[in-house]
């Protein structure tokens, strides 16, 4: 079974400004409902293993999507938005143990 996960709510904190969720154009939305199609939301986590992230791209500036293992793909909003992560950017984090979460700082 292919499955979403969400990170918490704000998990996150993807180096942009404090404010509101940003929404996704209906392009946005189109594109979202695509790269989930078929799969099941799971009960939202507060941390993942760094470890277990495939990769990572984003939708918009308004989610970003980390690859895990067996097909688990987990769904971050953060609050405010973050840049996106296309042409050639990547996402930098900083943290001191082997889990991302909710709070971790990232920067794009």
């Amino acid at each position: 079974m292919r499955m979403i996960l969400a990170l918490a709510a704000a998990g996150l904190s993807a180096g942009c400004m404090e404010r509101e969720p940003l929404e996704l154009t209906a392009d946005q939305e189109s594109e979202l409902a695509r790269e989930l199609e078929g799969r099941v939301a799971g009960d939202p986590v507060a941390c993942v293993e760094q470890r277990d992230i495939r990769g990572n791209r984003s939708v918009g500036e308004g989610v970003l999507l980390f690859d895990g293992p067996s097909g688990i793909v987990y769904v971050n909003r953060p609050a405010g938005g973050c840049p996106s992560l296309n042409y050639g950017r990547a996402l930098s984090t900083r943290t001191i143990s082997t889990r991302l979460c909710r709070g971790v700082l990232a920067r794009v």
